[in-house]
This record gives structure tokens, C-alpha cells and sequence, in this order.
């Protein structure tokens, strides 16, 4: 999986224990399925996952992750990697935006990630075979950037790992159905479902901002950029409800009212804008609550420092951890 701010990574297996004690549950509607982290883990776990997310890299990530079935495109994503890894470097756009205007890539591999983008581009491909093999480029190149987990800036000096050079594996592809879509919170929350899974944005970063060079990556759109992060221009005016302090209580009632499951599943944090007495109380309304709690260390940035866009530290982490809670609602119960 890629680095990812929120990602649940150590908390999946509290996820999945918390899944798998219930009754009745065959399938799960991933709401915000960001890196498709715990999607995939469920589909693994013999569960029907629906993942859903606004942002096209991360509806990308759950075309393949969840979406894919192994059995039907694996043999034709393998021998197109094998293609893609005899390329000739290719030095455009890309590379000048990305690896020299800023620097998330050393120039030699943003030529090899322009090169094998243009040619996937290229080729017209089943959807879901192309979302593996865009998959498999944004791992790849998220194994060699220079940032501290997050796009809203780089490093003043490469890291260790941007000499690496790009190197394109098989993506982890699970057999059997799945489904992925790319549309509002509050319009996918209506999919018939025995669980829905949220874990909505905690704070004021947007995940377009954060992730700007990978929704650029997959689009393949070369929009106009703005700042010394380069950021793609609509991060100025695409604003999440769930961002902002004032629009997320009402967003999040909206995405409530409108689930059709059972059982709901949501993860938040004690960062969240939300605080826990009133989650609390716009959960218990809807049914019989259960809350569970775990400390989760914060973002790789957080652990590694603050900077600024001209990859200078600046600031001083407050602290390393957070709570994490996860509330189960039953509204049968």
C-alpha cells in the first residue's frame, strides 16, 4: 500500500475482529476507502466490499484492489508490466513539473514514470486491468519520492530512497467480486449493504492536497499548477464539508441519514472535529452503540518533523500518538 495519512494500517485488525463478531455480515460498503487499506483486508476475509471514494487516484486503488478479480486479469497485467519495465526513459511534463519545478522524483525515475504513464495511456485497456497497472506505478513511485509521506511539500535534499531506482511489481490482487465507485459520500451511503465502514476526513487537509501528484499521476491531465508544491489549481477551489469545522457535523448527518445498512462502523480520532460526546450522541440515536479504543501513532510526517515548502523543518510536533476510536453502531439493537 502507499503512504497514507490516515491510513489504518495497525488498526485493520481491530477492524476485521470487530467485523467478523457480528451476524449476518456478507457485505460492507467502504465509504471513504482512501488507500483501500482496509477494503482490501475485508475482501480478503471472504467479504463482498463496495469501496467508494471522490478522489480519482484513490477510486483507482479500489478498481484494483478491491474492484479487480485476480483469477481474470492477472495473467494480462503481469505481461504488460514486463512491456512497461523495458521502456526508454521519456522526459516531459512530468518530469519537468515534478522533478524539477519541484522535486517529489529524482528526473531519472520521473522519466521512467512518465514513460510507462504515457504508454498505459496509450493502450486501450479493460478498465480494471488499467487500474492495476496504475497501481502498480503509484507504488512504485511512491517508493522512490522525496516527501515526508504527504505532497503538500518535498524534501530540501533527496532522500535515500529517491536514488532508488523505479521499480514496477505485481500489486496484491485478491480473487472474486467487488466494486468501486467514485462518487460523494452522501450519494454512495444509499448502496444496500449489511455493514458501512466510514472513516471520514478528520481535519482541514484536503486528501486532493495531500495527494495532488498522484491525482495528477492518474488523470494524466497536465493541469495548471500554482506555489513550489505545484499543485494542481483545482486544490484552490475543491473544498471537502468534511474539512471544515463548520460543514462537518451537517456532512456527516447527511452521510448517516442516507446508509441503508445495518450496521455502522466509524473510525475517528481525537483530532477529529467531531468530539467524541457528540459522535457519540449522533450514533446513539441511530442504535445501540458500542465504542472501542486503541492509541495509534500519528503520521509519518508528525514523526519525522514539520516543513516548510522549501523543505525546511520548521515547528515542533506537539505529539507522536493519537486515540482512535472505533464506534460500532447496531441499529437493530
Amino acid at each position: 500500500m502507499i503512504k497514507y495519512i490516515g491510513s489504518k494500517r495497525r488498526l485493520v485488525p481491530m477492524i476485521c475482529g470487530v467485523v467478523d463478531a457480528l451476524d449476518g455480515v456478507e457485505t460492507v460498503l467502504d465509504l471513504f476507502s482512501g488507500s483501500s487499506r482496509v477494503g482490501w483486508a475485508l475482501k480478503e476475509r471472504g467479504y463482498r466490499v463496495v469501496a467508494n471514494d471522490h478522489n480519482t487516484y484513490a477510486w483507482v486503488l479500489a478498481r484494483c484492489l478491491v474492484q479487480a478479480d485476480a483469477d481474470r486479469v492477472t495473467d494480462e497485467v503481469r505481461e504488460r508490466l514486463d512491456r512497461l519495465r523495458d521502456l526508454e526513459p521519456r522526459d516531459g511534463w512530468f518530469t519537468e513539473t515534478f522533478c524539477r519545478r519541484s522535486r517529489y522524483f529524482h528526473p531519472v525515475n520521473g522519466a521512467r514514470i512518465e514513460a510507462a504513464r504515457e504508454v498505459i495511456h496509450g493502450w486501450d485497456l479493460d478498465p480494471d486491468v488499467e487500474a492495476t497497472l496504475l497501481t502498480a506505478l503509484l507504488k512504485a513511485a511512491d517508493r522512490v519520492d522525496s516527501t515526508t509521506g504527504v505532497q503538500m511539500a518535498y524534501l530540501k535534499q533527496w532522500a535515500p530512497r529517491a536514488h532508488n531506482p523505479l521499480t514496477l511489481q505485481m500489486p496484491d490482487l485478491l480473487p472474486g467480486p467487488g466494486r468501486a465507485l467514485q462518487q460523494e459520500a452522501w450519494e454512495a451511503a444509499s448502496t444496500e449493504v449489511d455493514l458501512a465502514y466510514l472513516d471520514p476526513p478528520y481535519n482541514q487537509h484536503s486528501y486532493r492536497s495531500n495527494y495532488h501528484v498522484w491525482e495528477t499521476l492518474v488523470r494524466w491531465d497536465e493541469p495548471a499548477t500554482y506555489g513550489v508544491a505545484c499543485k494542481r489549481e483545482d486544490c484552490r477551489t475543491w473544498k471537502s464539508p468534511f474539512n471544515s469545522k463548520p460543514g462537518i457535523r451537517p456532512a456527516f448527518e447527511q452521510v448517516l441519514d442516507a446508509l441503508r445498512s445495518r450496521y455502522i462502523l466509524v473510525s475517528f480520532s481525537n483530532e477529529g472535529r467531531i468530539p467524541r460526546q457528540d459522535m457519540e450522541a449522533l450514533l446513539r440515536a441511530r442504535g445501540r452503540l458500542t465504542v472501542f479504543e486503541a492509541d495509534h501513532p500519528r503520521y509519518v510526517g508528525a514523526r519525522i518533523g514539520i516543513y516548510n515548502p522549501q523543505g525546511e523543518k520548521v515547528g515542533r510536533v506537539g505529539r507522536l500518538t493519537n486515540r482512535e476510536y472505533l464506534f460500532l453502531v447496531d441499529t437493530a439493537g
